[in-house]
């Protein structure tokens, strides 16, 4: 299932949960998918955020370090 199908689905079921409610193995399909989604989201920030360059004042550049 591609990004943009989850966020669908993921849509799907939240007005569904508005409208009738969401029975348990749909609350589960739900949970697993918003988990995906943010695993997703932080594994693209964490590798924008490891990618990038520092220019310090004197004009020399450094690597962005890791952080546990």
């Amino acid at each position: 299932m591609t990004m943009e199908e989850t966020i669908k689905r993921i849509n799907a079921l939240y007005h569904k949960s508005q409208k009738e409610g969401l029975t348990e193995e749909e609350k589960q399909e739900q949970k697993e998918l918003r988990q995906r989604y943010i695993d997703s989201v932080r594994g693209n920030l964490r590798g924008q955020l490891e990618n990038l360059s520092i220019q310090r004042p004197d004009g020399t550049i450094e690597k962005v370090k890791k952080v546990k």
